[in-house]
């Protein structure tokens, strides 16, 4: 299952998905990752999840960000939900017919693995192609 969080910089995305993160743990039997591109928020997290940070890795574009995913879920058989901040600050070349093919690249990881995806980025819901508009949480 994918889900994407929309909105404009600072209208509180990064804070409703770590709310959304530190609630899923308690109920979880499995575990949490949550990826960012800075460290500002690792510590707004419960001590169990798992903090990425992705200025350290070379990903510039959605291919290269689905191998990185699949090198976190290749270590770990128990993954339950993958939240990622600001994915469009992670992927510096990314438009919409991108976003599309990472969403199928993230729908397939996702029903393979039983997965949840849920990712947050500065575009408005209106702005999102059509395909993907019933993705879209509050």
């Amino acid at each position: 299952m994918i889900h994407i969080l929309t909105g404009e910089k600072g209208n509180g995305k990064t804070k409703r998905l770590l709310e959304m993160a530190n609630e899923a743990i308690k109920t979880s039997h499995g575990n949490i990752i949550f990826i960012d591109n800075d460290n500002k928020n690792m510590y707004g997290l419960h001590y169990s999840i798992r903090f990425i940070e992705t200025t350290d890795f070379p990903i510039s574009n959605y291919r290269e960000f689905t191998g990185f995913i699949c090198g976190i879920i290749s270590q770990d058989n128990d993954i339950e939900k993958i939240f990622i901040d600001s994915i469009d600050q992670i992927l510096k070349n990314f438009d919409n017919n991108d976003l599309i093919k990472l969403v199928k690249k993230f729908n397939d990881l996702s029903q393979k693995y039983s997965l949840e995806f849920i990712f947050s980025m500065s575009e408005t819901t209106e702005e999102l192609p059509y395909e993907l508009k019933d993705l879209v949480v509050m």
